[in-house]
């Protein structure tokens, strides 16, 4: 976005979902100064979501990239084991569930309950209808997406997704969260895969067919396009990181939305079927060191 906006960070913020991506999300809000309530469905759900938070705090302390303690930035960050538990003024509630709408409305609904009317609900979704969450929701103006990417702390990016109900203001709103987190959006309108995800499937798509038909290995089709294209990662390594799973269904809901360039290559649904899932089994396109 070339215009100007006023960065501003959220003072309570709701976070649904502990996982790589909720915990990420939670980090850089409490980074940032707001205070933030994680939601989880268990106690010890809900635990191990503040031990991925604790430790990626420790690992931008070491590089030098926080200016508190870790401990001090783990004083904002508050745990409930139901969404039921959100703080009724929280300025914004995100989800990170798994990529399900009715397990993205069912717990957003929930969100609903809990928040007051001032709340902004965005879900971090990253190819399923904002429309479609919306029609579940009493207040879809107050509803968009918010994509983060994958790692969160380090990622400079977060897609805007507007639905055909999303009001100016939880736009705008939106768009003033991110400068405060320091990071960069862009505006996209709710169509399948918004625009960050249908480019990378289909190049990811694409290096997989590519690597099945022999054309060269993984590291070179990688290496072609960081050298050649100046891609920071390449399309292998990426889905790696991303997880072969997630990528396989996002490809499966494009496929259906927008025809068959997005059909999954073979190669792809053997290695999700083995658990061969990328940087979280150790295993993908690459081998990766398991902690």
């Amino acid at each position: 976005m070339t215009d100007l906006i006023e960065a501003l960070v959220p003072k309570t913020v709701g976070v649904i979902g502990g996982g790589r991506m909720g915990a990420g999300i939670a980090q850089v809000f409490a980074v940032a100064g707001a205070v933030v309530c994680l939601a989880e469905r268990d106690p010890a759900a809900a635990q191990a979501s503040r031990d991925r938070v604790a430790m990626g705090l420790l690992r931008a302390a070491e590089k030098g990239k926080l200016t508190e303690s870790p401990d001090a930035v783990l004083e904002r960050l508050v745990l409930v084991d139901a969404v039921a538990g959100l703080p009724s003024d929280a300025d914004l509630v995100i989800e990170a569930v798994p990529e399900d709408t009715a397990l993205k409305i069912r717990v957003l609904t929930a969100a609903e309950l809990a928040v007051g009317e001032q709340a902004v609900l965005a879900s971090n979704t990253s190819s399923l209808s904002v429309a479609g969450i919306a029609d579940g929701l009493r207040r879809p103006g107050r509803f968009l997406g918010m994509h983060f990417f994958n790692p969160v702390p380090a990622s400079s990016l977060v897609e805007v997704v507007i639905g055909p109900q999303t009001g100016d203001d939880a736009r705008d709103a939106a768009r003033s969260w991110v400068a405060g987190l320091g990071k960069t959006e862009v505006v996209v309108r709710d169509s399948p895969g918004f625009a960050t995800s249908r480019l990378g499937v289909l190049l990811g798509l694409e290096a997989i067919r590519m690597l099945e038909e022999g054309v060269a290995d993984a590291a070179s089709i990688d290496r072609a396009m960081e050298l050649g294209y100046r891609h920071p990662m390449g399309p292998l390594r990426s889905t790696d990181l991303v997880g072969l799973d997630v990528r396989l269904a996002i490809a499966e809901h494009l496929r259906a939305e927008l025809g068959d360039r997005f059909a999954p290559p073979q190669l792809l649904r053997d290695k999700v079927a083995r658990g061969e899932l990328g940087r979280k089994t150790g295993q993908g396109f690459f081998s990766w060191e398991t902690a």
